[in-house]
């Protein structure tokens, strides 16, 4: 396999020109683009293949038929600016056929506000020109050219979608009537200042194959009637999801034959359990058994042109507390145009002239209206404010509306997620001084000739001051730690007497490249945090930042000590997992501090601010734990493709990391033999049973043995123990109340037969046998015409189905199973394994599973082993693709949505750097943009407890100094008393971490020597850990009860110790 981190080339076709991330001189003038197809959808390009490698992620959120129409789509970006820039940037990550960048003005010094290719040496040049070679390098299969020449009908007829941005209404009118008499696709997409603009106009007949991206459903069939309206019963294992106007196929029913490969037929939802189908009256009696599946039909969505849907539009609402406010934007947006055009300027910030303006502009077009565009009543306050941040340029809103804008390029150039139709607007004014604040004066907003201009226009100089003194943590250099890097040099986050610490333990992988977008292909296998802080000083030099490379934990609590946590104004988590989200949020439920929390999952993404005495935190409330198969469907009954993948990445972890594990133990660890014997159950003898297969019976010396060992072990997975099960469940087996045993649920197997001639059973072998050479140090192989001629020689000895063997139906019955333990056999062990002197003859190594390496066979193995179970048991199986997917645990993910939430996610961050203390003027964030939906919410109160008339939440504490002004340590005895005098309290039970250091019930002895003990000899005594010398405090949860003996809850207590 080549080392090149883009080792999958694209295919290209003849006429395609072949170019990389050089591939234009950056003021090139284009006039053609590679072949194009007919505009309107793009044609379904067989010729191109996808590098799988670096899409990995993004093809799991659009699917391999999505990907291919979008790398036949030629792209237009209109206007450079921060906006222009955050839509090509995503874009291009996408992997379009081409994106063709268009600017006629030059770089200004309000751009780099938020134009994060823009550097100030570039003030003056054309916009387009200076971004193109550094947007080029962002994937070297999209060819990115700049072009400064005037958009002409005939110029834009090669493209398939255009984006406009930072144009004027003349402008937008007359491309977009263009664009829907050719049948381009076409979005705009506009910021001003803390206001966001999009519209989209895809033609009359867009046809949309997948409305909402998600995985289609399917349910087991326990009934279906006949009937006008056939009425179908599906077993309650799990509610069926089905909605009214889906279509489902049949497969597998038995009787009512007539439903198997019929036509996808609508359905009508009855319950959670039925629904009904089409007129059945004339098909045959159902007896038992089927499957049914929903089908994704296309669906026509028609677009009205610019004009039409101006005079009457169709909102996407963003914020349902915001309900009337699309329409005075929509207005509003208009009447800025129109002041535009007269003063050939936006209003000046803060210019209550300008703004008075502006609302009367506004009345005219109003008044004007006959439409649904009319609004009732003008909100002159949202219009005023229009005026006033009008001339600011914010790169959190851009970060937004250029993620949204861009998924709907992808939308456009796909037919995959549903549109937005047609106009969406969003405003975030609660950035804006809260309440009776004064609010930032014209003098405070002037343009001062700085990289910040456009945010001060909207805020004024006061908070870029507080900005540039800020010092953060960012957990996490990831999609979501880049894109906040970014829009922290943006902003001027701690580009003053600041700092930004970011730290992650990652390097980089070349699936990073398609949305951790400060990652170029040299960069594979450098540290994340170093090369995403090289990076994002590129962007900014101003920026003070500091990288690190550890995992957040109690392991690193020496480095992020209190010293460090005091030091910082606030952590924004950049997390993949629940764990270390916890990690940090009680970090900063304990240090005090504010926390942003964000993630995404395919183009889902979410936004939460927890603020110190203000909101509840991210531990507060959880999702629902995921289900677990249970271990009887694993090893037995499998009815579905999970349950395979998941049985085939347990028997990679039983071979080939947990045997060698125990075996290396058992070899080096002295203890090792005392642990195991005291393990409960049956459990002693199964590890020992693996050690002396991993030792003596199965230990390989050659290739050859390997072999023999894969070959025997497909021999006792795929048939023996298949006729095994048979033979203690026979297919026509009746259970105790006269059903079929292998009905419902319960899929009946039939074993496999070898043959060398079964591509998927030789890539069994061949993986099995060389994951075990490995786990030894042993030369492995790939010639399988070799493996042939091997697999000839082996004897598979003949296999007789026995009587006697249990075999548990349920997980229930195997719990209250009783493993009887062979203790003679034990005992036999015990001899038959080699001495711990034996230790040097043996190399064994586990091996730890890793998805993302194709040369390693591990991803070979589990699809061969997951495919030939879900053979055995007749379910569909996976490509690799999909095997990929379930049993790597991957998150999809796509750098649209992770854009779009880091936008929200700093926008709460500009509110924190102000000192916003209402909790109103926060706001959690849901979105979906394959739907698109969007849902924003203030932020949950933290919630309140009572002791006595003390109200507490879960940011109080007590405050305890463990010192005494003697110089000499409080006690258990003083403790307790501290809290009976102070507080009025009995404490009833006192714990430290997992440590136990006082109850009511402790024995009187125990409790009489813990009484005169100081609590730091306690605290190691019972941990049996000594306490660092960074630890300046700790952290005691109280049982107490009140002067009544009632039982009441309190806050912790933060014990003071130096």
């Amino acid at each position: 396999m080549s080392s090149s981190p883009l080792s999958k080339k694209r295919r290209v076709s003849g006429s395609e020109t072949k170019t990389g991330s050089h591939c234009s001189s950056s003021n090139s003038v284009r006039t053609e683009l590679p072949q194009n197809p007919t505009n309107g959808m793009a044609r379904n390009g067989s010729e191109v293949e996808i590098d799988e490698g670096l899409y990995s992620r993004q093809l799991y959120v659009l699917g391999h038929e999505a990907m291919k129409r979008m790398q036949c789509s030629n792209v237009l970006v209109s206007g450079l600016r921060g906006l222009g820039v955050e839509i090509a940037k995503n874009v291009i990550l996408a992997g379009v056929k081409s994106v063709t960048l268009h600017d006629q003005g030059p770089a200004e010094w309000r751009d780099l506000s938020s134009q994060f290719y823009m550097r100030e040496e570039d003030l003056g040049k054309n916009r387009a020109e200076v971004s193109q070679s550094r947007l080029a390098e962002l994937n070297s299969y999209v060819p990115v050219v700049a072009y400064t020449g005037t958009l002409t009908e005939e110029y834009l007829a090669q493209f398939q979608v255009v984006v406009l941005t930072c144009s004027s209404l003349d402008e937008q009118l007359r491309i977009g009537e263009l664009c829907h008499s050719k049948g381009i696709k076409l979005i705009i997409a506009d910021t001003r200042g803390l206001f966001g603009q999009l519209f989209c106009d895809f033609g009359e007949d867009m046809l949309v194959f997948d409305t909402t991206g998600e995985q289609p459903l399917s349910a087991m069939v326990s009934m279906v009637t006949k009937d006008t309206s056939g009425v179908v019963t599906c077993l309650d294992e799990a509610r069926h999801g089905f909605e009214s106007g889906d279509y489902v196929t049949f497969t597998e029913v038995q009787g009512m034959t007539e439903l198997n490969g019929a036509k996808p037929m609508e359905i009508k939802t009855l319950g959670p359990y039925t629904f009904s189908i089409c007129d059945t009256t004339s098909f045959s009696d159902y007896v038992r058994g089927g499957i049914v599946s929903q089908v994704k039909m296309p669906k026509k969505v028609a677009f009205k042109s610019l004009p039409a849907s101006m005079a009457d539009p169709e909102f996407v609402l963003t914020d349902f507390a915001k309900f009337d406010r699309p329409g005075q934007l929509h207005l509003g947006f208009q009447a800025l145009h129109a002041f535009q055009k007269k003063h050939n300027r936006l209003p000046k910030s803060w210019n209550q002239a300008d703004a008075d303006e502006l609302v009367s502009l506004t009345e005219e077009l109003n008044g004007a209206q006959s439409g649904g565009a009319k609004q009732e009543q003008l909100d002159e306050g949202v219009l005023r404010k229009l005026a006033y941040v009008s001339a600011g340029d914010l790169a959190p809103i851009n970060a937004f509306i250029g993620g949204l804008a861009a998924q709907e390029v992808m939308k456009a150039c796909t037919g995959k997620f549903t549109p937005m139709m047609q106009w969406l607007y969003f405003d975030a004014l609660e950035c804006l001084p809260e309440g009776d604040a004064p609010l930032p004066t014209e003098e405070e907003c002037v343009p001062r000739n700085s990289r910040y201009d456009g945010q001060i226009a909207v805020f004024g100089s006061k908070l870029q001051e507080e900005l540039a003194k800020k010092r953060y943590f960012l957990v996490g250099a990831g999609a979501i730690g880049c894109e906040l890097l970014k829009n922290f040099a943006m902003i001027g986050l701690a580009c003053g007497e600041g700092e930004v610490i970011v730290t992650d333990m990652d390097t980089i992988e070349k699936s990073n490249l398609n949305r951790q977008f400060l990652f170029r292909p040299g960069d594979v296998s450098k540290m994340k945090s170093d090369t995403a802080a090289a990076a994002v000083k590129q962007m900014n030099p101003s920026i003070r930042i500091c990288s690190h490379q550890n995992r957040v934990g109690p392991d690193t609590e020496r480095v992020y000590d209190d010293e460090f946590f005091e030091s910082l104004d606030g952590v924004a988590n950049a997390l993949d997992n629940v764990d270390a989200r916890m990690y940090m949020d009680r970090r900063c439920v304990y240090y005090r501090k504010p926390l942003l929390e964000s993630g995404t999952l395919g183009t889902k993404g979410n936004v939460q601010v927890v603020m110190p005495f203000l909101t509840e935190s991210y531990s507060s409330s959880q999702d629902p734990p995921e289900k677990s198969i249970p271990i009887c469907t694993l090893k037995n009954f499998p009815n579905a493709i999970e349950h395979t993948l998941q049985w085939a990445r347990d028997e990679f972890e039983g071979l080939f990391k947990q045997p060698a594990e125990n075996a290396m133990q058992y070899l080096t660890d002295p203890k090792f033999m005392e642990r195991t014997l005291k393990l409960p159950g049956a459990q002693p003898l199964e590890v020992l049973e693996a050690v002396y297969r991993s030792l003596v019976a199965d230990c390989p010396h050659s290739w050859e043995d390997c072999v023999t060992w894969a070959r025997n072990h497909w021999q006792l997975q795929y048939s023996n123990n298949i006729r095994q099960l048979l033979h203690n469940f026979p297919p026509e087996q009746l259970t105790s109340s006269g059903a079929l045993f292998w009905s419902g649920p319960k899929r009946c197997p039939h074993a496999l037969e070898f043959s060398c001639s079964n591509d998927l059973h030789m890539d069994y072998v061949l993986a099995a046998a060389n994951l075990l050479a490995h786990s030894y140090g042993l030369p492995g192989s790939t010639d399988r015409a070799a493996l042939a001629q091997l697999l000839q020689g082996v004897a598979v000895p003949t296999f007789t189905p026995r009587s006697g063997v249990k075999i548990h139906v349920s997980d229930q019955e195997m719990q209250n199973a009783h493993a009887s333990v062979d203790d003679s056999r034990l005992e036999e062990l015990k001899v038959l394994l080699p001495n711990a002197d034996a230790a040097s003859r043996f190399k064994l190594c586990p091996i730890e599973f890793e998805k993302d390496d194709d040369s390693n066979f591990h991803m070979d193995f589990i699809v061969a082993a997951s495919n030939l179970r879900a053979e055995n048991y007749d379910i569909p199986p996976a490509d690799r693709h999909k095997s990929k997917l379930i049993a790597g645990k991957i998150i999809p993910a796509i750098a649209t949505t992770t854009a779009a939430v880091v936008g929200l996610v700093c926008l709460e961050l500009l509110k924190i750097a102000q000192g916003h203390q209402r909790i109103e003027s926060y706001k959690n964030g849901f979105m979906n943009l394959a739907l698109p939906f969007f849902a924003f919410s203030e932020p949950i109160a933290a919630p309140k407890h009572k002791y006595y008339e003390e109200d507490w939440t879960l940011w109080d504490r007590f405050e305890v100094k463990g010192l005494q002004p003697s110089g000499e340590e409080m006690t258990l005895k003083q403790f307790l008393d501290y809290f009976k005098n102070e507080h009025k309290l009995e404490i009833t039970m006192l714990s430290q971490g997992v440590s136990m250091l006082y109850s009511f019930f402790m024995p009187a002895a125990k409790l009489k020597e813990r009484l005169q003990l100081p609590m730091t000899e306690i605290v190691t005594k019972v941990s049996k850990k000594k306490l660092g010398k960074h630890v300046r405090a700790l952290v005691f949860e109280l049982c107490c009860n009140d002067l009544n003996d009632e039982d009441v809850e309190v806050p912790y207590v933060r014990y003071t110790i130096r």
